[in-house]
This record gives C-alpha cells, structure tokens and sequence, in this order.
C-alpha cells in the first residue's frame, strides 16, 4: 500500500514543478475564454487549457456579480439589472430581435425590421395608429380619421380627405375644390319619363342627397341646373326638352328646402355633348343634367 502511494506521489511531483512552464506555454492560464475551471478532488479550482468533456465546468468555482446565472468568467453582458432574463452569454434577451430587451419591450413580437421606439413598439411618425412599416401615407396630420394602410379617409370620395373636406357628404361624380365643395354636379343617373320632363323615383332619390349638400351651404349664391340631351331627334325638340327637364330638377330642389331665389334653370339641348352620340353608350351620358354652384 505504501508503495502504490509513493509512485502516486512521485508522478504528481513532475506535475507539480512544471507548473509556471506549463502556464508559460499556455496549457495553464487564468481566462476562460479558451479554456475550462473545475474543481479538483481536493476542492481546488483549476483552469484548464482545453475543452475536455471529462472535466466539465464548475460554475461555483466562478464568480457571479450581477447575479443572472453566468459566471463572470463567461459573461459578456457584466452588471445585468437584477431579476432581467439573460442568454449563455449573460446578455439579456431579445427575443424578437428589434434592439429592446425583454423586459423593458412593451411590444413583443414585433416583425423582424421594423423600427421601434424605446418602448419596443413599431414607430408610428404621424401617430396615426397605422406603423411606419405599414404606413402608405406618412406625415398625416394629427387627428386625422385613416384606413388600415395609414391614407386619410375620403368618406364621400370627392378626393379631398375628410378632415379637410368642408363639404362632407358632396354627391358621387361632383367636382370639388380645395376644400371638398361642390363646384359643379353632373347628374347622369338623373333620369325622367320618355320623351318628357317628369322626374322617376329613383331620380328623386339621388336629388334628395343634392338638396341635402346643398342646403348644408352658407357658401352657396346661386345654383344653375342645366339641361342636356342626346342628339336623337331634332334638335329643336331637344331644346325645349332640356329646358323642360332643367325646370323639373330645380322644382325638386326647391321643394326639399334649396333657396328659390338662388336657384335658375336653362336648357343646352344637344348642344354640349361630353361622349359619342353614335353609341348607345354615348348617348346615355350626354342625356344628363348639371348643376353649378357659386
């Protein structure tokens, strides 16, 4: 027994004394970077210069300032705020990559590119509610009502945005100006009896709306309905038949509330035609009324 224990002892001496040799040659040294700490039998720490899987780390032989888990050795990320969740590395995470840690994102999960506030949260320039990544129409003004790609919202389809448009609710097909007022109204779904100057329900229906817009107007002066018709016919018949349909459309108006004493009628017959009277098509178009209002 004495025996075995002196050659235990005499082949650890060699060890022992080519330590400082060892170290200078690098197979010893102080950082981990490379290499490994472990616990001796004898409850020493060691630093290795190798990754033998033989003697596997002892993270109680290392130091942990910050407390989050990763030894100091190792940690990249030193003085982690306490309780913060960290990588291997000891860097706290980011688990959906925007440059805000965890615990301070208040939008997680944010796709992959997007700018971020230091929040977490996708920037949103014009504060609109719609994302820059998402906004098709940056640097809309605050307050302003917007669709799902960031546009201003145009209820009335006149081309200027609601929170612009003086004149909400303008008829379809009317032209505007700066400030979503009607200028000008052609009426071509306006329709009447064949051959004649009496108005179809349907027709009533859309001057209803007109009245309404109009009416809603301190601007208004004067309106002028004019008369149009197609080329069908003689051209005589059609002046008086224009004439006759322009009368029928301003007595409409008056009756929902449009002031009589702003309003005129005048008939063009055919005129002002705006398509091809050679078409079916055409002819339909160039059957219309028109209002101007100043």
């Amino acid at each position: 027994m004495q025996t075995k224990m002196k050659r235990i002892v005499l082949a650890m001496v060699p060890m022992l004394l080519a330590g400082p040799a060892l170290a200078e040659k690098g197979f010893l040294h102080e950082s981990t970077d490379q290499g490994r700490v472990v616990r001796t039998g004898y409850g020493e720490c060691w630093t290795t210069s190798y990754r033998d899987p033989g003697y596997p780390m002892d993270p109680s032989c290392l130091g942990d300032a910050d407390g989050d888990g990763v030894p100091d050795a190792v940690d990249q990320c030193p003085d982690t705020p306490k309780g913060a969740k960290v990588d291997e590395k000891g860097c706290q995470l980011d688990s959906d990559g925007d440059g805000v840690t965890d615990d301070m994102d208040n939008c997680p999960n944010t796709p992959q590119g997007v700018q971020v506030d230091a929040k977490g949260c996708a920037l949103d320039s014009d504060g609109d509610g719609v994302a820059d990544a998402m906004d098709k129409c940056p640097g809309t003004p605050k307050g302003a009502s917007v669709d799902a790609r960031g546009c201003a919202l145009d209820s009335d389809g006149d081309g200027v945005a609601d929170y612009a448009d003086k004149c909400p609710g303008t008829p379809k097909g009317a032209k505007v100006n700066a400030v979503g007022c009607a200028q000008q109204i052609t009426l071509e779904n306006v329709h009447f009896r064949l051959n004649s100057g009496e108005l179809t329900a349907e027709s009533k229906a859309i001057l209803d709306q007109v009245a309404a817009s109009l009416n809603a107007r301190s601007d208004v002066k004067s309106i002028q309905v004019i008369g149009h018709t197609d080329s069908s016919g003689a051209a005589a018949y059609n002046q008086v038949l224009s004439e006759k349909r322009a009368k029928a459309v301003a007595a409409y108006l008056v009756s929902q509330g449009v002031d009589a004493e702003r309003i005129s009628s005048k008939g063009m017959g055919e005129t002002q035609p705006i398509a091809d009277n050679g078409t079916s098509e055409g002819r339909a178009k160039n059957r219309r009324v028109e209002i101007k209002v100043k």
